[in-house]
């Protein structure tokens, strides 16, 4: 690693012109808990570290017309420490705020966590569910996605040659809306997830469950959006009986490995259990609001 090279662009474009020109050889550099712990161990691929962390854009939360915009190198403890995100999106900081200890929450972020790819991110599963989309910038300019679509396995993105996620997109919540976090981890705290589930639900007038969206994490190869799960208990006043529908959903979408942190059917078992834990929660919310 004596040759390794590093660049610390201060804008998004000059961003992009260096890791354009390193032909996929430059890694990107947010808060690093992951990529340290790589170059350390001799298992980093690539021969330039491109820090984005001195980007003004990608280090800023910006409330908007019609949500926020949250930059890519945002940190837990900076994402956290936001009232008016916290109060909106509850289950979108709880799963940032459980990676890792005090020390890496004022590293860790939500780009950094969704590029690394992978399957068990615990943010992930909360901006999916919270319909988050992410703007990437690239040679060819900016362009959009939804967060569902960048992580295609372990350790595989959708970003092309000289892409990278420079913000996201939370909507604004409607009325009577709530939204939830929850994930099994073999310890107590600072662990990687077992099964992680996340639920965003809106509620009508009439107590009704007009629009939801449900996702899990660890239980695939990348984090998965369950439509099955959420029509459940659309049209519902999510009752015992729809979430129950959106248990057996939610557990009928998984489909994980055999490792030592659980067995496929314990993972499958335990990830309809979250899921309605994490309905409820965000029903209790979303009476709330």
């Amino acid at each position: 690693m004596s040759d390794l090279q590093f660049s610390s662009p201060k804008s998004v474009k000059e961003a992009v012109k260096i890791l354009f020109a390193a032909k996929g050889k430059a890694k990107v550099l947010a808060g690093g808990t992951d990529l340290l712990v790589q170059l350390r161990a001799g298992r980093m691929t690539g021969s330039m570290i491109v820090d984005i962390k001195n980007i003004p854009e990608l280090r800023s939360i910006k409330k908007e017309k019609n949500g926020f915009t949250v930059g890519a190198a945002v940190s837990g403890a900076e994402l956290g420490a936001h009232k008016a995100i916290n109060k909106a999106w509850p289950g979108v900081v709880e799963g940032l705020e459980l990676i890792g200890s005090t020390q890496i929450q004022g590293r860790a972020s939500l780009g950094g966590n969704l590029c690394n790819g992978s399957p068990a991110a615990d943010s992930v599963p909360g901006l999916i569910a919270a319909g988050a989309t992410c703007k990437i910038a690239g040679p060819k300019g900016l362009r959009t996605a939804k967060v569902e679509d960048i992580v295609l396995g372990p350790g595989k993105t959708s970003l092309k040659a000289g892409e990278f996620v420079v913000s996201f997109f939370l909507p604004t919540r409607p009325k009577r809306s709530g939204d939830a976090y929850l994930r099994f981890i073999p310890r107590t705290e600072m662990d990687i997830a077992v099964v992680g589930a996340s639920v965003s639900l809106t509620l009508d007038k009439a107590g009704v469950c007009s629009d939801a969206r449900v996702s899990l994490g660890a239980v695939a190869p990348k984090p998965l959006l369950v439509a099955k799960a959420a029509r459940a208990i659309v049209g519902t006043k999510v009752d015992d009986e729809a979430l129950t529908q959106l248990s057996l959903a939610a557990s009928a979408a998984c489909d994980p490995n055999d490792n030592k942190r659980g067995t496929v059917e314990y993972r499958t078992k335990v990830a309809g259990v979250l899921a309605r834990r994490a309905a409820t929660i965000a029903l209790e919310r979303a009476r709330g609001n």
